[in-house]
């Protein structure tokens, strides 16, 4: 399952959706934040290399992506910080609902994302990048299902970018998210290591194999992908939020 998550993050994100049922299904006596901090460090290494895997292949602008990247990093840090003091219940409630606007927006707009115009580079930019990187940051070490998701979805809409070049740069916030999540558990000592390096091994081949095909096939493939992940992800967060006690 972590190989099968790799290869669909690595073209429009949603993993998780894969990995971390079947951790929960093979560990069913876990703690649960042990399962949830596995599965970010399996999950790292394939968000990594399918990021170096597109570096080759596409050019991003590093002035909007890398505040991004580094503000990524501090929201995640205080989103983990915050689990223990909020509680997630109303995020899980509503997530099903932010989905479906995701796919109703992208499903009516067919150009979306199919060119890679992005905005020209300056101040402005710079802070939607902050703002991007801190908010969805904050979401993934708080909460985190749909992450990939949402940040694929800001820097087409919000960026300009195809849904090529939108992957490569979520891949990159997502790392550093990852990494912050990963940081801030395992000072809690709430990481499997074992399984997670493991895990990271056939994550990172099901990157290897995703990111080839998002890279030979273009925008488009990655669309109808995003498309189709996240009509998964909102039966399957509306499943947990309403239905499961």
């Amino acid at each position: 399952m972590a190989f099968f998550a790799g290869l669909v993050d690595a073209v429009a994100g949603g993993g998780g959706l894969i990995q971390v049922p079947a951790l929960f299904a093979a560990y069913p006596d876990a703690p649960p934040a042990s399962l949830l901090a596995t599965n970010k460090l399996a999950g790292v290494g394939g968000t990594l290399n399918a990021a170096r895997r597109y570096l080759r292949h596409v050019s991003l602008p590093w002035a909007v992506v890398g505040p991004a990247i580094v503000a990524g990093f501090i929201g995640s840090l205080l989103g983990a910080n915050a689990v223990s003091n909020f509680p997630a219940e109303p995020l899980r409630k509503a997530l099903p609902f932010v989905l479906l606007f995701l796919l109703l927006y992208t499903w009516f707009q067919p150009s979306l994302g199919e060119a890679h115009a992005p905005n020209t580079v300056g101040r402005y930019q710079q802070v939607k990048g902050v703002v991007l990187g801190l908010t969805i940051g904050f979401y993934d070490g708080f909460f985190g299902p749909g992450t990939g998701s949402f940040l694929l979805f800001g820097f087409v809409r919000f960026f300009g970018f195809d849904f090529l070049h939108a992957s490569a740069a979520t891949k990159l916030v997502n790392v550093a998210t990852n990494l912050a999540a990963i940081l801030m558990l395992a000072s809690l000592g709430q990481i499997n290591w074992l399984l997670g390096f493991a895990m990271m091994l056939a994550n990172i081949a099901g990157s290897q194999f995703g990111s080839r095909l998002a890279i030979q096939h273009g925008s488009s493939f990655v669309r109808k992908a995003f498309l189709l992940i996240v009509s998964a992800l909102i039966l399957k967060s509306a499943w947990n939020a309403y239905f499961i006690n």
